[in-house]
């Protein structure tokens, strides 16, 4: 067999948004692209905010020597500050350049944060549902993904948390605003994972790291602030970009950051700096690096997915469909009208809607709905929902 089997079996277990996505395109070929509703991919239909596009403009036009070298692979000095100046700005928390690496992206940052710290075999703990990346992203390093329940409003089980750490647990991560749920931790709920994991250090005797997946951070709603992992667990880094807050994911612009009060403070930093280079990024793009440089306190309009979602969810809830209402992130995780979520979400393909199912982030019985996208889309899908809805015996 050409491929290894750990990549096949990524791809068979992993790949039902890539599934949807060229099923998609083969319906868009039959019935014409104005006649599907495609919402299962998170790719932003927003524009990136004029600011973006002023800025890169003027750096373009000045066209200074050297600005597409290499670069110190942490990145640009001045990038790297403007990142911390903004999150201590948010946090409350004192960072500096020394807490910052930009990179390729979240995911970039995930990885080489991951790499950084797991030897082979040990264990990663997520919550389902979890962005289903996360479990190729832990496979690539080495690593076993422990997974461990939420309730029914997606908030993680406590105990179950605190029953899944042991000796071989090295690192959990976290995601909030959640993709694919929405739901936006507390800061009640972060503050005794915090505690939970600091009384487990001392009991098993190491170190254990807490990563905070943040690339919706700045997508709340129903005025929800955000919770920073900084202030409840020194042992922690958050890996964010600027993919959705700036609606720019092509560009694979990010960054890690490592809690000042982290121990082994240096000796990690340099592990990220080092892993950025090996394993092949080497450093994240120059023009981006100069441009987000002073686009830290701009975002798109938040406004603007907030409609979109109080629209999505009083039209699903006023056709039966159970949901939690999403607080941030531009995703809704609806539970299926019948356990089997493949069934349902090739009914709802029929109607020529699309959507993920659940089993895709770990947690059968759901489906994933994106909606940042168009108003003609969101709309043009809600018929094809209607009429599951009545097909399934769904009362409003």
């Amino acid at each position: 067999m050409s491929m290894s089997h750990s990549v096949s079996q990524q791809m068979v277990e992993g790949s039902w948004i890539r599934r949807m996505f060229e099923e998609g395109a083969a319906l868009k070929a039959l019935h014409g692209a104005d006649r599907v509703f495609d919402l299962s991919l998170g790719n932003p239909i927003v524009e990136p905010p004029a600011e973006f596009k002023n800025e890169l403009r003027r750096i373009v036009d000045a066209s200074a020597p050297g600005m597409h070298r290499y670069m110190a692979n942490a990145g640009y000095e001045e990038t790297r500050a403007a990142v911390a100046q903004q999150i201590a700005l948010e946090t409350g928390v004192k960072l500096g350049v020394r807490d910052v690496v930009m990179t390729c992206g979240a995911s970039g940052a995930m990885n080489v944060v991951l790499k950084t710290i797991l030897d082979p075999g040990e264990e990663v703990i997520i919550f389902a549902p979890y962005f289903v990346e996360f479990v190729s992203y832990i496979a690539n390093h080495g690593g076993k993904p422990r997974v461990v329940g939420t309730d029914e409003g997606f908030v993680p089980d406590l105990d179950q948390f605190e029953a899944a750490i042991n000796a071989n647990t090295k690192a959990v991560i976290v995601n909030s605003p959640n993709n694919p749920s929405g739901v936006v931790y507390t800061e009640s709920l972060v503050h005794r994972m915090g505690e939970i994991l600091s009384a487990k250090q001392k009991e098993l005797g190491k170190q254990i790291y807490l990563i905070s997946d943040e690339p919706y951070r700045r997508i709340l709603y129903d005025g929800l602030e955000p919770v920073s992992v900084f202030r409840h667990y020194a042992n922690c880094v958050v890996v964010s970009s600027h993919s959705k807050d700036l609606a720019l994911p092509g560009e694979r612009i990010g960054y890690a950051i490592l809690n000042p009060s982290c121990e082994e403070h240096d000796a990690l930093m340099a592990g990220f700096i080092h892993c950025n280079r090996v394993l092949g990024f080497v450093n994240a793009p120059a023009l981006m690096q100069r441009v987000v440089a002073s686009l830290q306190g701009v975002t798109v309009s938040i406004a603007e997915y907030e409609r979109k979602r109080n629209m999505l969810y009083a039209e699903l809830s006023g056709m039966g469909y159970q949901l939690v209402k999403p607080g941030g992130a531009f995703y809704m995780f609806p539970k299926s009208p019948v356990d089997d979520d493949v069934e349902f979400v090739r009914e709802l393909l029929s109607l020529l809607v699309l959507v993920v199912p659940g089993r895709g982030f770990g947690t059968p019985g759901y489906f994933r709905i994106s909606y940042c996208l168009d108003d003609r889309t969101l709309e043009g899908s809600l018929e094809g929902f209607l009429k599951a809805s009545k097909i399934y015996g769904l009362k409003a």
